[in-house]
């Protein structure tokens, strides 16, 4: 068998994506499994790592103010339909997986005109046009949430949930080993901040405007910034020993296990994984997203008594007022976790590696 995977951009779409091939390696005897994403996006970066091959589209988004640049994304979507093709031609593949993202549009429309079957895992509750377009000749569109049968056929779509790191899945470690690992105590509230893979300027800066208001409250912090602001935070928080900054944690099960409330964007990776960990949850959407589906994820847990939404423009000004108050709402907390939790759906990768093998079968 030999497998396509593409897309990407965030570690949102990425870590499905490996989770995706690796269930696919420990199911399916030789398989082959090529990914294809865009180039300079992190992709690039961490899908070698994981062990896989990867080639790169020299595709980028479309500014959303009249610019120029459009013009050079013009371009670089022709390049990259073409490349597309060819590496339909020479790699032969028997299908093809999209995870969204950039790369993800011209490697399905390829795959789609060479009559390869193809495979949408829409990960957010509001489908983005690329997908509106692709899925209306896909075999299969794999879904996490209720309702996406506004976008898509409903004969197409199978509810599989989206694929997590297996370190999320099945959490081993304790309690006293995560509180160690961060340099953390038992005695003080935990709340973990973190912004997705690449940081969160709002969040970030929610976090610096309140840190006295933290220090008062007698709560310890988690701090994960993304690379970019990890410098100014680490100087912001050094007069503050029970704030504990990181550009980016690698072992996100010790920092789910030590936390009591958990502060996020709300990308639909991000709250697969937080429904499994089931903790409290204040969701900070992204506004800078196609559709605003960030925002649409979360009001789907809002409705649910599942999590609470502070919008990105009021964050500043409110995020760690909500936050602090909630900590002192212990039964809240715990309505709050039960409901999360009892959203997650767990073995996603494994749904969606079974309807690739059904459709090849059939």
């Amino acid at each position: 068998m030999k497998v396509i995977i593409s897309g990407g951009g965030t570690g949102g779409h990425i870590f499905p994506a490996v989770s995706i091939a690796d269930e696919l390696t420990k199911r399916v005897p030789n398989v082959e499994i090529l990914f294809v994403g865009a180039i300079n996006r992190m992709e690039m970066e961490k899908v070698p790592q994981a062990g896989y091959t990867i080639v790169g589209l020299p595709i980028s988004g479309f500014q959303r103010k009249l610019s120029l640049k459009n013009v050079q994304t013009m371009c670089n979507i022709v390049k990259s339909l073409r490349k597309a093709r060819k590496i339909i031609k020479d790699f032969k593949p028997d299908i093809a997986v999209g995870v969204g993202g950039y790369a993800s549009g011209p490697m399905l429309y390829a795959a789609q005109k060479s009559g390869i079957p193809t495979i949408i895992q829409e990960q957010n509750s509001y489908a983005g046009v690329t997908n509106k377009i692709l899925g209306k000749r896909v075999k299969r569109v794999c879904v996490a949430y209720d309702g996406m049968e506004r976008f898509f056929n409903p004969q197409a779509i199978v509810f599989t949930g989206n694929p997590v790191r297996p370190a999320i899945q099945n959490i081993t470690c304790g309690l006293q080993e995560s509180l160690d690992f961060f340099g953390l105590n038992a005695q003080s509230k935990i709340i973990l901040v973190v912004g997705g893979s690449l940081g969160a300027r709002t969040v970030n800066q929610s976090v610096a405007a309140s840190v006295e208001k933290i220090a008062k409250a007698g709560v310890q912090v988690i701090w994960q910034t993304g690379k970019q602001y990890y410098e100014e935070a680490k100087h912001i928080a050094q007069a503050y020993p029970t704030i504990k900054v990181y550009d980016f944690i690698r072992q996100m099960d010790y920092a789910y296990t030590a936390a009591d409330i958990i502060i996020s964007r709300a990308g639909a990776g991000t709250i697969s994984e937080l429904c499994i960990v089931g903790k409290p949850c204040v969701f900070v959407p992204s506004p800078n997203v196609t559709e605003d589906h960030q925002t649409k994820n979360a009001q789907a847990l809002v409705a649910k008594q599942a999590a609470l939404l502070i919008p990105d423009a009021d964050a500043k000004d409110t995020l760690f007022d909500v936050t602090l108050d909630l900590l002192q709402q212990p039964e809240r907390m715990q309505l709050l976790a039960t409901n999360i939790k009892a959203l997650a759906i767990p073995n996603a990768a494994e749904k969606i590696v079974n309807e690739i093998v059904n459709i090849l079968h059939t």
